[in-house]
């Protein structure tokens, strides 16, 4: 991924993507990028999709086809425009991501089925509310420092924590400082092969690509194990050669902050069930032992659906050149991504380094 670059004719591929059903009229959203720049037009252009982890899944597709040499250079442009549409069908498009044939008649959409996965977390590990709002604190905290995050605004954990007018409850145990925001927003990154990259003046490489899909219905898993989180996690370690320690910081998918808590667990930093001392000890703020979503992470910045996981490696990648601005972490040599689609359905893992 680089911060400049040169369109060159019959080298350069588009991957677009769009996951938010229903609130557009048309469906051949790939080809509004070429409209940003005449050298586009007649570029191939193809819209990927793969629910909430949508950007990932068209980033992984640019790193194949830069593998399978069918282009040198790829443009992945990740958008999503959500508040001009009425917030009913914002959770009717959202639940589509769901097994609709069981999990349709959730109570409170999306929100509805975290706050069941919270719920019956609460009920096997205990009351985890101290654990959850010291998880929103932190990445509001972590979003001040962004320019580009959707809620700036540092909201202290005894507001996360306390039930009020502005924090009510939206599901189950998960108040409103639990559920990430509905948001527009867009992102782009260029993905080069390796003689490319290293032309320009900064480079990162990804050392490893994981994508793990599971079952679709929670019925036919243990939801409170994330399991191809885990395993995503697990062949990404392996095959980057490295351990979960050696890692400068993760970018997580904290949709809500029951799926960033669980994460903890899937990516072993620690055992089930125990998610909660990594925020209560510290572990995952900006200056413990492994900084989680020093972005602030899609509850400050948002999550506008396609383009969340493009903003997640395009935010990586800043850390790693040193170009974080506010954010930037000391030290940033290897960054760590999860992207997930649906709950931990589809499940992508990027493992990044800065090379030059």
């Amino acid at each position: 991924m680089n911060e400049t670059y040169e369109l060159r004719t019959g080298e350069t591929h588009i991957e677009v993507h769009k996951f938010f059903p229903g609130t557009i009229l048309f469906a051949t959203m790939a080809a509004l990028v070429l409209q940003a720049s005449p050298e586009l037009r007649f570029k191939r252009a193809t819209r990927v999709e793969n629910a909430c982890a949508t950007g990932s899944a068209a980033v992984h597709q640019g790193l194949k086809a830069i593998a399978g040499h069918s282009a040198r250079i790829v443009l992945v442009v990740g958008v999503e425009q959500m508040t001009a549409t009425p917030a009913p069908e914002i959770g009717r498009n959202l639940l589509k991501a769901s097994y609709v044939r069981e999990e349709a008649e959730i109570d409170g959409g999306f929100a509805g089925i975290f706050g069941k996965i919270a719920s019956l977390y609460f009920q096997k590990w205990g009351d985890q509310s101290d654990a959850l709002a010291m998880i929103a604190a932190k990445n509001h905290k972590n979003g001040v420092g962004n320019p580009y995050a959707q809620m700036r605004k540092d909201l202290g954990y005894e507001f996360c924590r306390t039930e009020s007018e502005k924090n009510p409850f939206v599901a189950g145990p998960l108040k409103r400082t639990d559920c990430s925001l509905v948001s527009d927003g867009a992102a782009a990154v260029v993905l080069a092969d390796v003689e490319t990259a290293l032309r320009l003046g900064r480079a990162v490489v990804f050392r490893a690509a994981e994508h793990v899909q599971d079952f679709l219905p929670m019925s036919k898993r243990d939801i409170l194990k994330f399991d191809g989180c885990a395993i995503a996690w697990q062949r990404a370690l392996a095959k980057s050669g490295l351990a979960l320690g050696d890692l400068s910081f993760v970018e997580t998918h904290d949709c809500f902050t029951i799926a960033e808590l669980i994460e903890y667990e899937a990516m072993g930093l620690t055992k089930q069930g125990q998610g909660a001392v990594a925020i209560q000890e510290g572990w995952t703020q900006k200056d413990g032992r492994l900084p989680v979503n020093p972005s602030g992470g899609l509850k400050a910045k948002g999550h506008p659906i396609g383009a969340t996981g493009v903003s997640m490696h395009v935010m990586t990648a800043m850390q790693l050149t040193g170009a974080a601005g506010d954010l930037q972490l000391p030290r940033a040599e290897l960054g760590g991504i999860f992207n997930m689609g649906g709950a931990a359905v589809a499940n992508y893992v990027s493992i990044l380094e800065r090379i030059k």
